[in-house]
Protein backbone atom coordinates (compact mmCIF):
# COMPACT_ATOMS: atom_id res chain seq x y z
CA UNK A 1 0.00 0.00 0.00
CA UNK A 2 1.15 3.24 -1.07
CA UNK A 3 0.14 7.12 -0.85
CA UNK A 4 0.14 10.27 1.42
CA UNK A 5 -1.32 9.86 4.53
CA UNK A 6 -4.21 12.53 5.24
CA UNK A 7 -4.86 13.93 8.85
CA UNK A 8 -8.57 13.48 10.41
CA UNK A 9 -9.34 16.96 9.56
CA UNK A 10 -8.32 16.60 5.47
CA UNK A 11 -10.62 17.10 3.31
CA UNK A 12 -10.07 14.27 0.96
CA UNK A 13 -10.46 12.05 4.37
CA UNK A 14 -13.86 13.34 4.38
CA UNK A 15 -15.05 13.04 1.40
CA UNK A 16 -13.97 9.71 0.65
CA UNK A 17 -16.38 7.51 -0.89
CA UNK A 18 -17.43 3.55 -0.66
CA UNK A 19 -18.27 2.80 -3.78
CA UNK A 20 -20.24 -0.90 -4.32
CA UNK A 21 -20.00 -2.58 -7.57
CA UNK A 22 -21.96 -5.90 -6.99
CA UNK A 23 -24.24 -8.33 -8.84
CA UNK A 24 -24.22 -12.16 -10.23
CA UNK A 25 -21.19 -13.96 -11.00
CA UNK A 26 -19.88 -13.79 -14.26
CA UNK A 27 -21.18 -10.53 -14.70
CA UNK A 28 -18.22 -8.12 -15.18
CA UNK A 29 -18.09 -6.69 -11.42
CA UNK A 30 -14.33 -7.03 -11.83
CA UNK A 31 -13.49 -5.59 -15.15
CA UNK A 32 -15.96 -2.60 -13.89
CA UNK A 33 -14.03 -2.53 -10.77
CA UNK A 34 -10.74 -1.87 -12.34
CA UNK A 35 -12.52 1.08 -14.99
CA UNK A 36 -13.64 2.63 -11.93
CA UNK A 37 -10.30 2.84 -10.27
CA UNK A 38 -8.60 4.02 -12.96
CA UNK A 39 -11.26 6.52 -13.99
CA UNK A 40 -11.36 8.27 -10.33
CA UNK A 41 -7.64 8.24 -10.54
CA UNK A 42 -7.81 10.48 -13.69
CA UNK A 43 -10.14 12.92 -11.87
CA UNK A 44 -7.30 13.17 -8.76
CA UNK A 45 -9.09 11.12 -6.63
CA UNK A 46 -7.22 7.49 -5.88
CA UNK A 47 -9.17 4.72 -5.27
CA UNK A 48 -8.58 1.07 -4.03
CA UNK A 49 -10.36 -2.20 -4.29
CA UNK A 50 -11.91 -4.52 -1.67
CA UNK A 51 -12.65 -8.09 -2.02
CA UNK A 52 -16.43 -9.01 -0.85
CA UNK A 53 -16.41 -12.57 -2.20
CA UNK A 54 -16.35 -15.01 0.64
CA UNK A 55 -14.44 -17.57 -1.51
CA UNK A 56 -11.60 -14.94 -2.83
CA UNK A 57 -10.47 -14.17 0.97
CA UNK A 58 -8.88 -17.83 0.29
CA UNK A 59 -5.43 -18.30 -0.14
CA UNK A 60 -5.21 -20.65 -3.12
CA UNK A 61 -8.44 -20.98 -4.34
CA UNK A 62 -8.00 -19.11 -7.35
CA UNK A 63 -9.21 -20.97 -10.50
CA UNK A 64 -12.79 -22.03 -9.22
CA UNK A 65 -12.92 -18.21 -7.97
CA UNK A 66 -12.26 -16.72 -10.88
CA UNK A 67 -9.61 -14.67 -8.59
CA UNK A 68 -7.88 -11.50 -10.28
CA UNK A 69 -4.29 -12.49 -10.62
CA UNK A 70 -1.58 -9.75 -9.24
CA UNK A 71 -0.66 -9.22 -12.64
CA UNK A 72 -3.80 -8.17 -14.33
CA UNK A 73 -4.87 -5.57 -11.39
CA UNK A 74 -3.43 -2.66 -13.52
CA UNK A 75 -1.59 -1.20 -10.20
CA UNK A 76 -4.45 -0.82 -8.23
CA UNK A 77 -3.92 -1.63 -4.46
CA UNK A 78 -6.07 -4.71 -3.63
CA UNK A 79 -7.35 -6.08 0.10
CA UNK A 80 -8.57 -8.90 1.71
CA UNK A 81 -7.33 -11.70 -0.91
CA UNK A 82 -5.97 -14.01 0.24
CA UNK A 83 -6.51 -13.20 3.66
CA UNK A 84 -7.31 -16.89 4.56
CA UNK A 85 -6.35 -20.10 4.92
CA UNK A 86 -8.73 -22.69 4.11
CA UNK A 87 -8.89 -24.40 7.10
CA UNK A 88 -10.04 -21.31 8.53
CA UNK A 89 -13.94 -20.66 8.47
CA UNK A 90 -14.79 -17.53 6.49
CA UNK A 91 -17.40 -15.50 8.71
CA UNK A 92 -18.88 -12.58 8.06
CA UNK A 93 -19.16 -11.23 11.70
CA UNK A 94 -15.33 -11.65 11.51
CA UNK A 95 -15.62 -10.18 8.28
CA UNK A 96 -17.37 -6.45 9.04
CA UNK A 97 -15.03 -4.87 11.37
CA UNK A 98 -12.08 -6.28 9.02
CA UNK A 99 -13.52 -4.65 5.91
CA UNK A 100 -14.37 -1.36 8.22
CA UNK A 101 -10.84 -0.90 9.29
CA UNK A 102 -9.90 -1.07 5.43
CA UNK A 103 -11.61 1.03 4.05
CA UNK A 104 -10.82 3.55 6.68
CA UNK A 105 -6.95 3.13 6.11
CA UNK A 106 -8.00 3.39 2.41
CA UNK A 107 -9.85 6.52 3.81
CA UNK A 108 -6.85 7.66 5.53
CA UNK A 109 -4.34 8.14 2.90
CA UNK A 110 -7.09 10.18 0.79
CA UNK A 111 -8.84 7.14 -1.73
CA UNK A 112 -11.94 6.29 -2.48
CA UNK A 113 -12.72 2.70 -1.51
CA UNK A 114 -13.82 -0.06 -4.44
CA UNK A 115 -15.93 -2.49 -2.31
CA UNK A 116 -16.72 -5.58 -5.39
CA UNK A 117 -18.04 -8.80 -5.56
CA UNK A 118 -21.39 -11.41 -4.97
CA UNK A 119 -21.43 -12.24 -1.43
CA UNK A 120 -24.27 -10.16 -0.53
CA UNK A 121 -24.65 -10.85 2.90
CA UNK A 122 -20.51 -9.95 3.12
CA UNK A 123 -21.42 -6.76 1.02
CA UNK A 124 -24.42 -5.71 2.84
CA UNK A 125 -22.09 -6.41 6.35
CA UNK A 126 -19.96 -3.90 5.04
CA UNK A 127 -22.37 -1.02 3.56
CA UNK A 128 -25.24 -1.08 5.99
CA UNK A 129 -25.67 -0.32 9.85
CA UNK A 130 -25.81 -4.11 9.97
CA UNK A 131 -25.77 -5.71 14.04
CA UNK A 132 -24.89 -9.40 14.38
CA UNK A 133 -26.90 -11.08 17.40
CA UNK A 134 -24.39 -12.98 20.07
CA UNK A 135 -22.20 -16.43 19.24
CA UNK A 136 -22.54 -19.20 21.39
CA UNK A 137 -19.64 -21.83 20.27
CA UNK A 138 -21.13 -24.97 22.17
CA UNK A 139 -24.39 -24.19 21.20
CA UNK A 140 -23.04 -23.81 17.11
CA UNK A 141 -20.52 -27.15 17.80
CA UNK A 142 -23.47 -29.24 18.94
CA UNK A 143 -25.74 -27.61 15.70
CA UNK A 144 -22.60 -28.27 13.37
CA UNK A 145 -22.07 -32.12 14.42
CA UNK A 146 -26.14 -32.79 14.15
CA UNK A 147 -25.62 -30.75 10.50
CA UNK A 148 -22.71 -33.48 9.67
CA UNK A 149 -24.75 -36.32 10.81
CA UNK A 150 -28.47 -35.16 9.55
CA UNK A 151 -28.09 -33.07 7.04
CA UNK A 152 -29.43 -29.55 6.39
CA UNK A 153 -32.32 -30.96 5.44
CA UNK A 154 -33.74 -32.10 9.09
CA UNK A 155 -32.32 -28.61 10.65
CA UNK A 156 -33.94 -26.50 8.23
CA UNK A 157 -36.79 -28.13 8.98
CA UNK A 158 -36.73 -27.41 12.48
CA UNK A 159 -36.08 -23.48 11.94
CA UNK A 160 -38.91 -23.70 9.76
CA UNK A 161 -41.18 -24.63 12.35
CA UNK A 162 -39.71 -22.22 14.58
CA UNK A 163 -39.09 -19.35 12.51
CA UNK A 164 -41.31 -19.59 9.14
CA UNK A 165 -39.86 -15.85 8.34
CA UNK A 166 -35.99 -16.20 8.55
CA UNK A 167 -36.38 -19.82 7.10
CA UNK A 168 -38.31 -18.37 3.71
CA UNK A 169 -34.90 -15.90 3.60
CA UNK A 170 -32.47 -18.80 3.47
CA UNK A 171 -31.41 -21.44 1.07
CA UNK A 172 -32.33 -24.63 2.86
CA UNK A 173 -29.36 -26.15 1.49
CA UNK A 174 -26.84 -24.04 2.94
CA UNK A 175 -26.42 -25.31 6.46
CA UNK A 176 -23.96 -22.85 7.50
CA UNK A 177 -26.97 -20.43 7.43
CA UNK A 178 -29.24 -22.63 9.04
CA UNK A 179 -27.35 -23.00 11.87
CA UNK A 180 -26.58 -19.45 12.25
CA UNK A 181 -29.94 -18.81 12.32
CA UNK A 182 -31.18 -22.33 15.01
CA UNK A 183 -28.07 -20.70 16.99
CA UNK A 184 -29.48 -17.17 17.59
CA UNK A 185 -33.14 -18.74 17.84
CA UNK A 186 -32.11 -20.80 20.65
CA UNK A 187 -30.53 -17.75 22.24
CA UNK A 188 -33.96 -15.89 22.38
CA UNK A 189 -32.60 -13.37 20.12
CA UNK A 190 -34.38 -12.55 16.98
CA UNK A 191 -32.53 -12.88 14.16
CA UNK A 192 -32.40 -11.17 10.35
CA UNK A 193 -31.39 -14.88 9.49
CA UNK A 194 -29.34 -14.36 6.21
CA UNK A 195 -31.30 -11.09 4.84
CA UNK A 196 -31.08 -7.75 5.20
CA UNK A 197 -33.03 -5.56 7.91
CA UNK A 198 -36.04 -4.53 7.14
CA UNK A 199 -34.97 -0.90 7.11
CA UNK A 200 -31.29 -0.87 6.23
CA UNK A 201 -29.54 2.40 6.94
CA UNK A 202 -26.16 3.12 5.14
CA UNK A 203 -23.06 3.00 6.92
CA UNK A 204 -20.88 5.45 5.81
CA UNK A 205 -22.46 8.87 4.27
CA UNK A 206 -20.53 8.67 1.16
CA UNK A 207 -21.34 5.42 -0.80
CA UNK A 208 -22.43 4.59 -3.81
CA UNK A 209 -23.78 1.07 -5.17
CA UNK A 210 -23.73 -0.13 -9.17
CA UNK A 211 -25.35 -3.23 -9.83
CA UNK A 212 -23.52 -5.17 -13.04
CA UNK A 213 -26.97 -7.11 -14.79
CA UNK A 214 -26.37 -9.51 -17.60
CA UNK A 215 -30.05 -10.96 -18.92
CA UNK A 216 -30.77 -14.18 -18.05
CA UNK A 217 -30.74 -15.94 -21.60
CA UNK A 218 -27.13 -14.24 -21.73
CA UNK A 219 -25.46 -15.55 -18.66
CA UNK A 220 -26.81 -18.68 -18.30
CA UNK A 221 -24.33 -19.73 -21.44
CA UNK A 222 -21.85 -17.41 -20.20
CA UNK A 223 -21.69 -18.97 -16.97
CA UNK A 224 -22.28 -22.72 -18.45
CA UNK A 225 -19.12 -21.73 -20.05
CA UNK A 226 -17.06 -20.61 -17.20
CA UNK A 227 -17.63 -24.04 -15.51
CA UNK A 228 -16.10 -26.20 -17.87
CA UNK A 229 -13.20 -23.60 -18.32
CA UNK A 230 -12.42 -24.22 -14.36
CA UNK A 231 -12.00 -27.93 -15.38
CA UNK A 232 -9.87 -27.14 -18.37
CA UNK A 233 -7.43 -24.69 -16.21
CA UNK A 234 -7.17 -27.27 -13.65
CA UNK A 235 -9.18 -27.16 -10.88
CA UNK A 236 -8.14 -30.42 -10.51
CA UNK A 237 -4.56 -29.58 -9.73
CA UNK A 238 -5.78 -26.80 -8.06
CA UNK A 239 -7.68 -28.57 -5.51
CA UNK A 240 -5.37 -31.53 -5.17
CA UNK A 241 -2.76 -28.88 -3.96
CA UNK A 242 -5.29 -27.33 -1.21
CA UNK A 243 -6.09 -30.77 -0.07
CA UNK A 244 -2.52 -31.25 1.10
CA UNK A 245 -3.18 -27.75 2.86
CA UNK A 246 -6.17 -29.08 4.89
CA UNK A 247 -9.09 -28.68 2.67
CA UNK A 248 -11.35 -31.22 3.44
CA UNK A 249 -10.65 -29.84 7.12
CA UNK A 250 -12.00 -26.59 6.52
CA UNK A 251 -15.51 -26.24 7.28
CA UNK A 252 -16.51 -22.73 4.66
CA UNK A 253 -14.08 -23.88 1.98
CA UNK A 254 -15.03 -27.37 1.28
CA UNK A 255 -17.94 -26.30 0.27
CA UNK A 256 -16.87 -23.88 -2.07
CA UNK A 257 -19.31 -24.47 -5.33
CA UNK A 258 -17.04 -26.43 -7.85
CA UNK A 259 -14.26 -27.38 -5.03
CA UNK A 260 -16.68 -29.45 -3.85
CA UNK A 261 -17.39 -31.01 -6.65
CA UNK A 262 -13.94 -31.12 -7.72
CA UNK A 263 -13.25 -33.10 -4.31
CA UNK A 264 -15.74 -35.44 -5.05
CA UNK A 265 -14.39 -36.45 -8.74
CA UNK A 266 -10.97 -36.68 -6.50
CA UNK A 267 -12.43 -39.19 -4.47
CA UNK A 268 -13.91 -41.66 -6.80
CA UNK A 269 -17.89 -40.19 -5.73
CA UNK A 270 -18.75 -38.05 -9.03
CA UNK A 271 -17.31 -38.60 -12.76
CA UNK A 272 -15.96 -35.34 -14.43
CA UNK A 273 -19.01 -35.05 -16.57
CA UNK A 274 -21.39 -35.42 -13.21
CA UNK A 275 -19.08 -32.69 -11.26
CA UNK A 276 -19.36 -30.27 -13.91
CA UNK A 277 -22.85 -30.49 -14.66
CA UNK A 278 -23.12 -30.54 -10.88
CA UNK A 279 -21.34 -27.47 -10.52
CA UNK A 280 -23.26 -25.50 -13.39
CA UNK A 281 -26.77 -26.28 -11.75
CA UNK A 282 -25.37 -24.76 -8.27
CA UNK A 283 -23.31 -21.66 -10.32
CA UNK A 284 -26.75 -20.47 -11.86
CA UNK A 285 -28.83 -21.42 -8.74
CA UNK A 286 -26.74 -19.40 -6.55
CA UNK A 287 -26.75 -16.39 -9.80
CA UNK A 288 -30.56 -16.31 -9.24
CA UNK A 289 -29.94 -16.00 -5.32
CA UNK A 290 -27.44 -13.11 -5.76
CA UNK A 291 -29.91 -10.82 -8.65
CA UNK A 292 -32.30 -11.90 -5.99
CA UNK A 293 -30.24 -10.25 -3.22
CA UNK A 294 -29.35 -7.31 -4.65
CA UNK A 295 -32.92 -6.38 -5.83
CA UNK A 296 -33.46 -5.27 -2.57
CA UNK A 297 -31.12 -2.60 -2.17
CA UNK A 298 -32.88 0.70 -3.05
CA UNK A 299 -29.93 2.66 -3.51
CA UNK A 300 -28.77 0.54 -6.30
CA UNK A 301 -28.03 1.37 -10.04
CA UNK A 302 -27.99 -0.92 -12.58
CA UNK A 303 -25.87 -1.15 -15.66
CA UNK A 304 -24.94 -3.43 -18.26
CA UNK A 305 -21.51 -4.31 -19.06
CA UNK A 306 -19.31 -1.98 -20.92
CA UNK A 307 -21.31 1.06 -18.90
CA UNK A 308 -19.24 4.35 -19.35
CA UNK A 309 -18.04 4.45 -15.90
CA UNK A 310 -17.51 8.56 -16.44
CA UNK A 311 -20.99 8.36 -16.55
CA UNK A 312 -21.03 6.88 -13.03
CA UNK A 313 -18.55 9.93 -12.44
CA UNK A 314 -20.86 12.00 -13.68
CA UNK A 315 -23.81 10.68 -12.18
CA UNK A 316 -22.14 11.01 -8.60
CA UNK A 317 -21.05 15.11 -8.95
CA UNK A 318 -17.14 13.82 -9.94
CA UNK A 319 -15.14 16.32 -11.49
Amino acid sequence: MSGAQTGPGDPRAASAAVWGVVGATGTGKTALSLELAEALARTGRPAEILNADAMQLYRGMNIGTAKLPPHERRGIAHHLFESLDVTEDAAVAWYQPTAREVIADIHARGADAILVGGSGLYVSSVIFDFQFPPHDEALRAQLEAELTAQGPGVLFARLRAADPVTAARIDPKNGRRVVRALEVLAQGSTTHGASLPEAPVLWHEHTRLVGVAVPRDELVPRLDARVEAMWQDGILDEVTKLREQGLEQGVTARRAIGYAQALAQLQGELTQAEAIAQTQTLTRRYARRQVSWFKRYSQLQWVAPGYPVQQLLDDASYA
